[in-house]
Parts: structure tokens; sequence; C-alpha cells
């Protein structure tokens, strides 16, 4: 994994949460917060559950030591995900942006939220974050679809189009 795939890792990253948030942006705030049976029940809790992540993850990066995710009601609307959206994907974009090549091989030493020691290389936590975006991403494609909205298409060759057609303008 080099440096430049990272980058355009987390552009994506941020494009395809942008793209979830925007076909959320159909639900009513009853179907936002619907028991749904999922991993995470809701659509706003799965959603919750990435900015988490990314905030975990990012902060670990930082040297720092949360103590567990936010809680899904620390975001009580979708305006709500999205100002924590822009917020967190424009850190991990700049984050990306300032790493070098030897950064990418620094082994990170960090705790679960359970208290488990681990230690990766930073390239590896990277590639994994935003492989955990994709996935949840999906469960909310079909929970759009479980509540008769339509999802938007978050596929890396979607974004890979559509910044090449805006290269091509």
């Amino acid at each position: 994994m080099n440096l430049e795939d990272i980058r355009l890792l987390y552009d994506f990253n941020a494009w395809a949460n942008n793209r979830t948030l925007d076909a959320c942006a159909a639900l009513t705030p009853e179907q936002l917060t619907r028991d749904l049976g999922s991993s995470f029940k809701s659509v706003r809790d799965t959603l919750a559950h990435i900015y988490g992540a990314q905030w975990i993850w990012l902060e670990r990066w930082h040297g720092r030591i949360p103590s567990g995710l936010p809680s899904a009601a620390d975001f009580p609307d979708l305006e709500v995900l999205r100002r924590r959206f822009a917020e967190i994907d424009r850190n991990l974009v700049d984050y990306a942006a300032s790493l070098t090549s030897d950064d990418l091989q620094r082994a990170i030493s960090y705790k679960t939220t359970a208290g488990s020691p681990q230690t990766q290389p930073l390239w590896q936590m990277l590639q994994h974050l935003a492989n955990h975006g994709t996935y949840h991403r999906g469960q909310i494609a079909a929970m759009l679809r479980q509540l008769g909205t339509k999802a938007s298409s978050t596929d890396l060759i979607g974004f890979y189009r559509e910044r090449a057609a805006k290269a091509g303008a």
C-alpha cells in the first residue's frame, strides 16, 4: 500500500459517506431511528457507528486513548450526523495528506475499548477503517431499501468515474 493509494482511499471514504448521508435525507425522523433488527438497530445507529469508528481510530493515530465510541444518542438527527461527518472526514483526509511513506510502516500500539493491547503498522489500520466504512454503508443501503427509499451507489468504481469526469471537464 503506497501513500497515494491511502490518500485516494480516504477521498473515496469521504465521498461515499456523503452519498450515503444524501440518500438518508429521504427518511423521516422516525425512519432514521426505526429498529430494523440489524447489527446496529437503525440507520442512525449505523451511521453513528461509522462515525465513531472513524473518530476512535483517528484518536489512536494521534496517540490518544479513547475509552469508547460515542453513543448513537449523541446524534439526534441527520443534520448533526452531517456536521460531524463533514468534520471527521475532513480530518481524516487531512491526516492522510500529512503522512509520509515512512509513516505508513510505523507500528502503532493502542488498546481496544475492551482493554486488549494491539500493535499494527499504520497502513493496515488505515486500510481497515476504509473497509469498515464500506461494510456498514452496505448495511445502510439494505436498510434504506427496507424503508422503501433508494440507496445511492457508493461503489469505488463510481468514485473513480466521477473523479475522471470532473478532471476531464
